[in-house]
């Protein structure tokens, strides 16, 4: 199996095709990296800049470059020596509009008797024999409907007509009625929809990919990429809404002829991968946190409690447990409510079952879920547990739960599989969309696959971390910034450096507070991150991240009722930084304050992630200071050529000082190229330990294999101002067994005791390689 040392994220869209990235593979490979990775490339909803929602399996998509410009990517990438990694979505399909999806369309069509009525997940019985779309502004629309040219229309959405359903003359809503489909409000889908979506997007059908002839459709094209050789490998897209992930698994290596997979699934603290999943690791998210929280103050954790409950005005810390129970009940009571009722259809209603006491206590149990979902027969205790704990939460249904729970543990049943694939859904909403943007003490702690409670990491502690990851999951993929990150890397790194300067944080939030004041307090704390870690940005792109913020919050505002007063009380807190002067200067003042630390955070994460066990992703433009927010904006345009111009400018001899963004590009590079040039020495892990009075501030590994005699060292600044604080460096020492050179300065040093301060005299970090 050919794997890759390590990737390089590019989203891939009708403003950059494949075209445009294989005009790009000669900078990849300058700077160091082994793989390109691709975001989605089947055709997908006329428009989609992400590609999650295929509306043809069969093409890659003409807007991104076409079968010619996956040929032309492939190409490139072989004679540049790049492997090529490409996101596929076997969980779901744009149905957005109908007439780009043939399969939807003929389920539209023909209804049961399409031949792709197996293809989705339609509970027919539920809608009395008609699918349900919730496309309608409300019941009422149903006079807004419209025959065209043999489809039924409402506004531009165009459906079809099933066979001898319309003769001339026939009234819109008559021929409605005939239908194998039924338009109904889009308010109706909480508790009325019928078919399965990812989370709930209700343009985004689930596809059943366990059917054999389901799976052949939908990855015909795939297998064809690896039959051509263009590809060498694939990320999966959310397997946790599969019925089952390990088989499907296994087919795939199968199509693919055992290649290289990764699958996009968040590891909650403790969790592994289950045994039976034949793929090299996840996409990094379970990484991509244990560095995180190396640069983030233990200290900070206590203070920052208080400030969170002064403004709550709870006058004690929130319980982060009770914070997600309750927005996980949010959504199994809420937008995915019609998923917790198709559970409870599966059980006989009696009167010691009956429904609603069902449908309670199967959201109960998923709310009481601490990880995604269980793989039975793998993950039996997970559901076990999940059903006491909901017992011991909600005694009175305590008999319901003990009756259910036999039932839920039989993978086999059509309610053991589907709860399994209903609970990632809620913990997805429940949790990252809603409670992260509730509980907001640090926003570094809230990020995609991330624990909020653990607050930060010791030295010790990671290093246990990277041994076990060294031995489990070699080949798995480690990261720092993706397209679904709420917070890219830099903005993170920043927010960090709160931790180290909370009396001046706390005084800054309440400035604000007192100028450009928001009327909810933890929302207040996150906003107020966000932009000064985000800081300089445009106002637009502050105004669309503080609503997109405050709506998923659900506190004060959300999308399907928003708060217009409230909202606007937002935007003027926006234009406040922008317009009233005050603002302006605290804001610069704090962030000038807080911003070398967080550059040293930026730097020391960034080598830590490279160097790390795992196959390091960059996600596209990173090599820069990336200071994004959530998606949207982390998707923006990349000036390649300016990363390109400036990589050549290093490679000719340019200095850079720390706080130039060309510093990160040195650092990115020179580990990217190491690693993939000298593999030799990244084959094991071992802690370095530093001695002497700021030891603890050092965060150093070997990443030779022991009986080899050592490799690649790495050392990185940990907690940066309270280092300056204390004195710096001062007298701290680490023993290197070999004369090395760092790859960034290009100095030596030779074997035995040097001094920290002596190593890291130029940047906060370095990357050590044996001479001779």
């Amino acid at each position: 199996m050919k794997t890759p040392v390590s990737t390089y994220r590019l989203q891939i869209r009708p403003s950059f095709t494949l075209q445009d990235a294989a005009a790009l593979t000669g900078y990849l490979r300058e700077l160091g990296v082994d793989w390109v990775y691709l975001s989605p490339i089947l055709t997908a909803e006329e428009g989609s800049d992400h590609g999650y929602d295929v509306t043809d399996p069969s093409t890659v998509d003409a807007s991104r470059g076409g079968a010619e410009g996956l040929a032309a990517l492939s190409k490139a990438a072989r004679e540049a020596g790049l492997g090529v990694l490409v996101d596929i979505v076997p969980n779901h399909m744009g149905v957005a509009s109908p007439p780009q999806n043939a399969w939807w369309w003929s389920l539209l069509r023909e209804g049961k008797a399409s031949r792709y009525a197996e293809a989705f997940d339609v509970d027919w019985d539920f809608g009395g024999g008609k699918l349900r779309l919730p496309v309608l502004g409300s019941d009422d629309d149903l006079d807004k409907l419209e025959v065209v040219d043999g489809e039924l229309r409402y506004f531009d959405h165009r459906f079809p007509l099933a066979e001898g359903s319309y003769a001339a003359g026939d009234d819109a809503g008559d021929v409605h009625a005939r239908q194998h489909y039924e338009l109904v409000g889009w308010r109706r889908a909480d508790d009325e929809l019928n078919y399965r979506r990812f989370f709930a997007v209700n343009t985004l059908a689930g596809i059943r990919v366990e059917i054999p002839w389901v799976y052949d459709e939908a990855h015909a094209e795939i297998a064809r990429w690896f039959r051509d050789g263009l590809v060498d490998g694939l990320r999966i897209d959310h397997p946790d809404g599969l019925a089952d992930p390990a088989g499907y698994l296994e087919r795939l290596k199968e199509t693919t002829a055992g290649s290289y997979l990764l699958v996009e699934k968040i590891l909650e603290p403790g969790e592994e991968l289950p045994e039976n999943f034949n793929c090299e690791g996840t996409t990094g998210y379970d990484a991509l946190a244990d560095v995180d929280r190396l640069f983030v103050d233990p200290d900070a954790e206590v203070r920052l409690d208080a400030l969170d409950a002064r403004l709550r005005g709870t006058g004690s810390p929130v319980d982060y447990q009770a914070v997600i129970h309750g927005t996980k009940r949010r959504i199994t009571d809420g937008i995915l409510h019609s998923e917790i009722l198709r559970l409870a259809r599966l059980v006989p209603d009696s009167p010691k079952m009956r429904r609603p006491d069902v449908a309670d206590a199967l959201a109960e149990t998923i709310a009481s879920f601490h990880v995604y979902r269980s793989y039975l027969p793998y993950g039996k205790d997970t559901l076990v547990e999940a059903v006491e704990r909901a017992a011991r939460t909600r005694p009175e249904l305590e008999q319901t739960l003990k009756a259910l729970l036999p039932l839920l543990l039989d993978a086999g049943s059509e309610l053991g599989r589907r709860f399994q694939q209903t609970s990632g859904m809620v913990m997805a909403k429940g949790v990252e969309d809603t409670a992260f943007f509730r509980y907001t003490r640090l926003g570094t702690l809230t990020e995609v696959g991330a624990d909020p409670t653990e607050f930060a990491l010791s030295g010790a502690r990671f290093h246990e971390r990277m041994v076990r990851r060294q031995a489990l999951l070699p080949l798995s993929m480690t990261t720092l910034t993706t397209h679904d990150t709420k917070r890219s890397e830099d903005t993170r790194a920043r927010i960090s450096a709160i931790s180290e300067a909370v009396d001046e944080w706390e005084a800054f939030v309440d400035r604000m507070q007192e100028l450009a004041p928001i009327p909810d307090g933890p929302l207040a704390v996150l906003v107020w991150q966000a932009i000064a870690g985000a800081w300089p940005a445009s106002r637009e792109r502050l105004k669309g991240y503080v609503v997109k913020a405050a709506r998923e919050a659900g506190n004060s505002t959300n999308w399907t009722e928003p708060n217009e007063g409230f909202e606007a009380k937002l935007a003027s807190a926006v234009d406040a930084v922008f317009d009233v002067p005050e603002v302006t200067t605290a804001l610069e003042e704090f962030v000038a304050l807080v911003d070398p630390y967080g550059t040293s955070n930026s730097l020391s994460a960034k080598i830590v992630q490279l160097t790390m066990p795992g196959v390091p992703d960059v996600y596209q433009g990173t090599e820069f200071w990336d200071r994004s927010l959530t998606d949207p904006d982390n998707r923006r345009p990349v000036d390649f050529e300016r990363r390109r111009a400036a990589l050549a400018a290093l490679d000719a001899g340019v200095q850079t000082e720390a706080r130039d963004e060309l510093a990160k590009l040195l650092l990115t590079s020179r580990a990217l190229r190491l690693r993939r040039d000298r593999p030799e020495l990244f084959d094991g892990y071992s802690a370095v330990n530093a001695e002497g009075p700021a030891a603890e501030h050092l965060i150093a590994f070997d990443r030779g294999a022991l009986a080899a005699g050592g490799g690649a060292i790495t050392l990185a600044t940990r907690l940066p101002r309270k280092l300056q604080r204390n004195g710096g460096w001062q007298d701290t020492f680490i023993r290197l067994g070999s004369a090395v050179q760092d790859e960034l300065t290009g100095n030596s040093y030779p074997a035995g005791e040097v001094h920290v301060a002596r190593l890291l005299q130029r940047y906060p970090v370095a990357l050590l390689v044996p001479i001779g």
